[in-house]
């Protein structure tokens, strides 16, 4: 890496994250879009319906970003992520619609966390591997948000990346073996996994979807096994916060589902960066060391 001061490689950093998260933005659109499309597409085969003449949603990388509503092709310069939406004061040009607060929201917390990776590994292909990390739990928990689905086409890619991973130690972040990362994609599904079974049993109903487990099983391949219950534990803490304030500020019905995607990615995220610090604090308070 070049010889730049570390303040200088930070703020690139966010810069690049600004620009990522505008095309995050369109993952957390487009993904369950298409994935939804064909869902339909199989079942009519399946149940040997006829064909409906329904056009393909667009792909994540090639086809340009239009308003969802008016369908007008958007000019570069409102593309320009987080100043775009300011200068349009949140409303299509062409048709005055409303654009939704998640795309500057995604933008800037993108370029956050990308700053935090970087301050924190320094400019290294370590950090390089957390930024992909990151990304992939972004667009993760953006589209259980919107549509309570955590899809396989990114769950899977950030397991095996993370498996792979600890095969070049220089680029791993964290100091994973290849087994330990094996054992902790394992444990980090079946603890979610035993769980889901435990709850549906005793009360009949399913309690989270099969993505939470393989979600878990990501960042078990990340991070080890050791993390898998500081992490299952904070992502409970965090869901029960912000559930609790959801319900009693916004009203939000009891029997409404709340998707757990976020908080595990969050708990995640945080575990990734100040586990170890979290840990000493927490054995430092309770008199374990």
């Amino acid at each position: 890496m070049p010889d730049l001061p570390l303040s200088l490689w930070i703020v690139f950093a966010a810069v690049f994250g600004l620009l990522v998260g505008s095309f995050l933005n369109v993952v957390i659109l487009r993904t369950p879009a298409r994935m939804q499309w064909e869902w339909r597409q199989q079942a009519r085969e399946v149940l040997e319906l006829e064909p409906v003449d329904e056009p393909k949603p667009p792909g994540v990388a090639l086809e340009s970003s239009h308003c969802p509503t008016c369908k007008h092709k958007l000019a570069a310069h409102d593309n320009i992520p987080l100043f775009g939406w300011l200068f349009l004061r949140g409303r299509c040009r062409y048709c005055g619609t409303k654009i939704s607060a998640q795309y500057p929201a995604v933008e800037l917390f993108t370029g956050i966390a990308s700053a935090l990776i970087v301050w924190h590994f320094g400019p290294t292909m370590a950090a390089l591997a957390a930024l992909v990390f990151t990304f992939f739990l972004i667009a993760l928990s953006g589209i259980d948000v919107r549509t309570q689905l955590l899809p396989d086409e990114l769950n899977y890619p950030l397991l095996w990346i993370g498996l792979g991973l600890t095969l070049i130690p220089s680029w791993n972040p964290l100091p994973v073996l290849p087994s330990s990362a094996i054992l902790g994609a394992l444990v980090g599904y079946l603890s979610l996994w035993s769980v889901y079974w435990l709850f549906k049993l005793l009360t009949g109903k399913e309690g989270m979807g099969h993505g939470d487990f393989k979600l878990l099983a990501a960042l078990g391949a990340w991070m080890g096994p050791v993390a898998i219950l500081p992490v299952v534990m904070l992502s409970s803490l965090i869901g029960a916060i912000v559930g609790g304030g959801l319900m009693l500020f916004r009203h939000h019905q009891r029997d409404v589902p709340i998707p757990f995607g976020p908080y595990i990615a969050a708990a995640g995220w945080v575990w990734f960066l100040a586990g170890d610090r979290l840990l000493a604090a927490y054995m430092s308070a309770t008199g374990l060391r």
